[in-house]
């Protein structure tokens, strides 16, 4: 008898398909802001801007794309995937939060070699808050099984945000000079970056598991490494609107070392004292475990600090009262000096 063969038998579930967008519907509608014009299912996204051109004058929309890394690998060992939509979400909202930018919405991507409904609903969750949190509506995105591409139990993740900004209120950075002084927020871990050096030095190196637990951490491996990436949307955004701030530095892979030149006009460079801040303790660990030196630690990890705030010295005060209002930790971590567009360390 001839075998007839169907999209199923190819590795391709449609109802699982069906079963996770309806999941996504659900989770996404929660997020919807007035400017949301259609549902989750449709070609595409939309979104009027009619509300929010009224509010900002030269509107400027700021976008960026992004994925969440080998922590995915993490979230696989431990069976745990709604923290990997929020790393996705905040990662992205701090990406246009440097030039000033509200998000207005996001869309994910989400590719897998089996698609389980059970997985997916926990990775969009995961998404949704964040969003929700974010105020920035999820309006769609795509859910992808593929058999052969993917191994049959992990799935990729990235996502896309579009934010909106008044020209006047624009961080670029152009206005940067030396004197200028750095303050630092601090992260929550690894954020979404390091991954795989980090996931070489515990599991390959070290021969620990993600359920393992190690000298110098209140929680297992798995558990530290999966602390969420942090959004600073609202705890900067009072000081953004009172156009204070010169330049903003998410920092992302490439560490200090890599994503503050990123902002630096020329002629300009940052001088760092790294012992301003408390580096947690999942960097020293890491240190330890890998035998790491300096350079390595700072131009791979953000060492505790997630984002990086270059500011006028005759508006620091300014800055010091928002924080204290806002009751975030901050920490005055150097300048701005003369120089060729790098870091210094001291």
């Amino acid at each position: 008898m001839e075998t007839v063969l169907n999209y199923k038998s190819a590795g391709v579930d449609l109802e699982a398909a069906r079963e996770a967008k309806n999941h996504i519907k659900r989770l996404a509608q929660k997020t919807f802001t007035k400017g949301v014009l259609s549902e989750i299912g449709s070609f595409g996204g939309l979104f009027s801007l009619a509300g929010e051109i009224k509010k900002i004058e030269d509107p400027v929309l700021v976008s960026s794309a992004d994925g969440v890394g080998t922590k995915l690998k993490v979230a696989f060992a431990m069976g745990i995937h709604n923290t990997v939509g929020q790393d996705l979400v905040n990662h992205c909202v701090n990406d246009i939060l440097v030039h000033g930018a509200q998000p207005l919405f996001f869309l994910d991507y989400i590719a897998s070699g089996r698609l389980r409904p059970a997985v997916v609903a926990q990775v969009v969750d995961g998404i949704a808050v964040a969003c929700k949190a974010n105020a920035c509506a999820l309006i769609g995105g795509e859910t992808a099984e593929m058999p052969d591409f993917y191994p049959p139990d992990e799935y990729d993740l990235a996502g896309f945000i579009v934010g909106i900004v008044s020209r006047k209120k624009l961080i670029d950075g152009s206005n940067i000079k030396a004197g200028d002084v750095l303050l630092g927020l601090p992260s929550s871990g690894l954020h979404t970056n390091g991954y795989s050096l980090a996931r070489k030095i515990f599991f390959d190196h070290a021969k620990l598991k993600a359920s393992s637990s190690i000298r110098g951490l209140d929680d297992t491996i798995g558990e530290t490494l999966l602390s969420p990436h942090r959004s600073y949307l609202k705890v900067l955004r009072g000081l953004n609107d009172r156009g204070v701030v010169s330049g903003l530095a998410h920092i992302t892979g490439g560490g200090l070392t890599h994503n503050i030149p990123r902002i630096l006009p020329r002629n300009c460079q940052a001088q760092i004292n790294v012992a301003t801040w408390p580096v947690p303790p999942v960097f020293d660990v890491l240190k330890r475990l890998g035998n790491l030196e300096f350079n390595e630690m700072y131009r791979t990890f953000n060492m505790g600090i997630g984002m990086v705030i270059v500011i006028d010295e005759s508006k620091v005060a300014t800055a010091v009262s928002h924080f204290k209002k806002v009751r975030e930790k901050f920490y005055v971590i150097g300048k701005i000096i003369r120089g060729d567009k790098k870091v210094v360390y001291v």
